[in-house]
């Protein structure tokens, strides 16, 4: 069986090895990516699909404080500064304190505005609700990201 082969056995290390010491890095670059996209989308009203409801959740969570158009620049200038910061990895801290505040603001929706979250609640997800879930994937990533930025490292398995 291949799996079992001394060849197999050592590709298999290689790549660990490999893995281990690209991973993270990849990881930060492309959750960056994604932030930054979604971010900068803000910055052109009708361009985000979340749109919306994240002005709307923000709406009721600030007591109509702030308007519309504040919002989605606050929230543009928000998500872009954490995409640029884990893609240069530059004030990793405090990129990652603005993702996690992010990250909970993107949950209230859940509670909020069940009915634009579910078409079925609690289990059957719009396509906003498919956004917000997604976001522990993101969650999780950011844990791990967090989990290195004093020099911890993910090791490959000793030879």
């Amino acid at each position: 069986m291949l799996l079992r082969t001394p060849y197999f056995d050592k590709l298999d290390r290689k790549l660990i090895r490999w893995m281990s010491r690209h991973g993270i890095k990849l990881l930060r670059i492309s959750i960056g990516i994604v932030f930054f996209w979604f971010g900068f989308l803000k910055f052109f009203p009708g361009a985000s699909p979340a749109e919306e409801l994240a002005v709307n959740t923000i709406q009721v969570i600030s007591f109509n404080l702030l308007e519309p158009g504040a919002i989605l620049i606050i929230l543009a200038i928000w998500e872009s500064l954490i995409g640029l910061g884990l893609i240069s990895g530059v004030l990793l801290r405090e990129t990652l304190l603005l993702l996690f505040l992010q990250m909970i603001g993107t949950l209230f929706p859940i509670f909020i505005f069940p009915e634009e979250v579910f078409t079925r609640i609690p289990y059957a997800l719009t396509l906003e609700g498919q956004y917000i879930i997604k976001n522990l994937a993101v969650m999780s990533a950011g844990l791990v990201i967090g989990a290195t930025v004093r020099g911890g490292k993910i090791l490959p398995e000793p030879e």
